[in-house]
């Protein structure tokens, strides 16, 4: 009876260990699909410009056959009307009233989210960050308030933080990036811009959103702050704040891990060149 119960203990211990060897590959050390192909970004739909028409060519006159009327006799010459000196009215310039396209490059520009935990009884701070981050911009720096901002896109299963087990976690567990690719953000309104700023200047503003994480959407806002370093290039910086809880990103257990925060904080550091 004994033996049969000292087998029957080893087969339960040993079906444990099967188990929990299983999780552990699962979630820990199997290895995550990388990114299926460069990260784009998606095209903004911008109003096409119509040019005014050209008015229709009049028709030739008629040629009117010579007559024998005699012609009065010359007169003496009218004259010269005199020059209008030229005035200091300056010519608009060639960008006056165009929206410009600035997309965000990813030799330039990260993502990242940063949260704290207790690692083997140590506070910790957790950074993960990824460059493959995509999207457009459309701005007038005369004309702020046109400002048009595109689709963010974020490749999920490319964030990295300084350790490997972790990344896997985040990537098969937490955010399930094997179904779940990209992290999204279509921008709703943009807020508190200037009506107009000049190349050096910076400006802050905000931009309202709806951000998607795996399956669950919720709108948040960013704080920005971006400066037009030339004509042609843009830098700048966007963070918000969010809850896990509210995308049910759930933390897995793991030895040694324990207390982490609820709340995560998304930056974007980015530089945005003009492509048209």
């Amino acid at each position: 009876m004994n033996s049969n119960r000292t087998l029957m203990g080893g087969l339960i211990l040993a079906g444990i260990g099967v188990v929990v060897i299983g999780a552990i590959w699962y979630f820990v050390l199997r290895t995550p699909e990388g990114a299926s192909e460069p990260i784009a970004a998606i095209p903004l739909e911008l109003p096409t410009n119509t040019a005014t028409p050209l008015p229709e060519p009049t028709a030739e006159p008629t040629a009117v056959p010579p007559t024998n009327t005699p012609q009065p006799e010359a007169t003496e010459a009218a004259p010269e009307p005199t020059a209008v000196p030229p005035t200091d009215t300056p010519e608009p310039t060639a960008d006056s009233g165009v929206l410009r396209v600035y997309e965000i490059s990813q030799e330039e520009s990260q993502v990242s989210f940063t949260l704290d935990e207790d690692l083997r009884g140590l506070r910790n701070t957790v950074i993960g960050v990824t460059d493959q981050v995509a999207g457009q911009i459309a701005v007038n720096l005369q004309d702020l308030a046109a400002t048009q901002v595109g689709i963010i896109q974020v490749n999920a299963r490319t964030f990295a933080t300084d350790n490997e087990f972790r990344n896997n976690a985040i990537s098969n567990q937490i955010l399930d990036t094997n179904d779940y690719e990209f992290i999204t953000f279509t921008p709703t309104a943009v807020n508190d811009l200037p009506d107009s700023v000049a190349v050096g200047e910076t400006v802050s503003f905000e931009i309202v959103g709806d951000l998607t994480i795996r399956d669950i959407t919720q709108e948040v806002t960013f704080t920005v702050t971006v400066t037009a370093v030339t004509e042609e290039r843009l830098e700048g910086t966007a963070s918000t704040q969010v809850l896990r809880g509210d995308y049910n990103l759930t933390i897995p257990e793991v030895p040694g891990v324990a207390n982490v925060t609820d709340e995560v904080l998304l930056e974007l550091t980015l530089v945005a060149n003009a492509i048209q």
